[in-house]
């Protein structure tokens, strides 16, 4: 295979002539064998897109020569049309600031740019990677700035996936709402509810859950392009920040504006923890949603056994007929995954130092990552863990006359010091509240049918 030369600051290297990435890129291949993992495909769309709007602010800059900027542009619609992406080559655990991948990419757009302008690869006096793709930018400033579009790009599907979960909750808070059980409270029998009622609020979480995510991604429509490496602007023309966003803007359909502070933008994290943290506590009510599925489900004979869930698959090697909580396992998997990415961004966020936190690549990664996880599978959790799910109409109706916490709703009438005697003695005798009342006359039949009208035990059963 022919080779090229190129020449950086540390030297020469040969570089596959076949290839778009240069000599930079090629050390931080060699630096960083890490993980294998590399780029997600919409952080390289972002980068495509931000290099294309730095090109064109410098070409109306005259910071660039239309020929040359026009090559860049091109080059950019390319890999923004999925083309290149294997040249993208820096794992995603690389030096800090993401210095490597900002390189990588401008040299792909560097050398692509020079092919069509009908030039050798690797001839940067003519294209440079540095002197016109990266002009008036730094990695300090590009990385966060790609990093917030990625994730805004990529949270819309995040979004749809969340409201099929959404709509599935609450349509079976719907078929469950007249279906009468006992709530538990601390894993013990508490006063009646609804299995409709405890469905509903279960998508209710869900809501909250969205919307702290789309009010954390505000946070991320401010970016610091322009800033350069210390937010203050060196090597940038004179309304190079304003012209480039506002082309960034245009190319992405994002709200995009310059951050009110360059300095800060490029010293701190916070948009990045407040979006993670969103996701974080989405992940835990998703854990917890899990979990309450699995308990309801757990039987079928000696658990809980008042729903029974989508069989996906056989559950066992070993034992035959049995069926597993199988996608709500899955999903607490998931969700443990992303409480995880969460607590390193949250580590990456704490160890900038002075003008510039450096560990932006870890953070982005694991964001986008999460919001990945997350989008994959919540549809098909929606679709084989939830829309199926039947009521064991007659296990819960069987809690809620057993139930010993019935009992609560004589307290108007006689008291809590003598419901509570009801309760102990209701427990001890293994008879139920609705029995005992009758056999110790302590309410009439019409008050017994008003107390324990199943309408005011539950209040609203939608």
């Amino acid at each position: 295979m022919a080779n090229r030369k190129e020449k950086d600051s540390l030297g020469e290297r040969e570089i596959p002539q076949d290839v778009y990435w240069g000599i930079q890129t090629l050390r931080a291949k060699e630096n960083f064998p890490v993980s294998g993992l590399r780029a997600f495909p919409v952080l390289i769309r972002a980068y495509a897109s931000l290099k294309k709007a730095c090109v064109l602010a410098n070409r109306d800059l005259n910071t660039v020569p239309p020929e040359i900027a026009q090559a860049i542009i091109k080059a950019a619609d390319e890999v923004l049309s999925g083309r290149h992406h294997d040249q993208f080559i820096i794992d995603v655990y690389q030096a800090g600031a993401g210095t490597s991948f900002n390189m990588n990419a401008n040299e792909v757009l560097a050398n692509r740019a020079l092919e069509i302008l009908k030039k050798e690869k690797g001839r940067y006096d003519l294209v440079s990677p540095n002197d016109h793709v990266n002009r008036s930018q730094s990695t300090n400033d590009t990385f966060p700035t790609a990093s917030y579009v990625a994730i805004l790009s990529d949270l819309p599907r995040l979004s749809k996936s969340l409201e099929t979960l959404i709509e599935a909750y609450s349509k079976k808070g719907k078929e469950f709402s007249g279906i009468l059980k006992s709530a538990r409270t601390h894993l013990q029998d508490a006063v009646p509810i609804t299995l409709g009622q405890e469905f509903k609020a279960y998508a209710v979480a869900l809501e909250e859950c969205r919307d702290q995510i789309s009010h954390s991604a505000k946070n991320l429509e401010n970016v610091a392009l322009g800033g350069t490496a210390a937010g203050t602007g060196l090597t940038a023309p004179k309304g190079f920040s304003k012209l480039a966003v506002s082309h960034l803007a245009k190319l992405t359909g994002l709200n995009l504006r310059p951050v009110r502070d360059q300095r800060y933008g490029l010293q701190s994290h916070f948009p990045l923890t407040n979006f993670s943290a969103s996701l974080r506590n989405l992940a835990l009510e998703l854990i917890r949603l899990a979990n309450d599925l699995r308990l309801l489900a757990s039987g079928p004979l000696t658990g809980f056994a008042e729903i029974v869930l989508p069989a996906v698959q056989p559950g066992s090697s070993i034992m035959p007929g049995k069926v597993n909580p199988s996608m709500a396992e899955a999903l607490n998997q998931i969700a443990f995954d992303v409480v995880s990415s969460d607590m390193t961004v949250a580590l990456a966020a704490q160890a900038g130092q002075l003008d510039l936190n450096v560990m932006t690549p870890v953070a982005t990664y694991r964001i986008l990552h999460s919001m990945d996880i997350l989008a994959n599978f919540i549809p098909v959790f929606a679709e084989k863990g939830i829309r199926g799910i039947r009521a064991e109409q007659e296990r819960c109706r069987h809690y809620f006359g057993i139930s010993p916490s019935l009992a609560t709703a004589l307290n108007p009438k006689i008291g809590y010091l003598k419901a509570a005697e009801v309760f102990k003695e209701a427990v001890a005798t293994k008879t139920t509240i609705l029995d005992l009342v009758r056999k110790k006359g302590l309410l009439k039949e019409e008050e017994i049918k008003e107390v324990f009208d199943p309408v005011k035990l539950t209040g609203d059963q939608g």
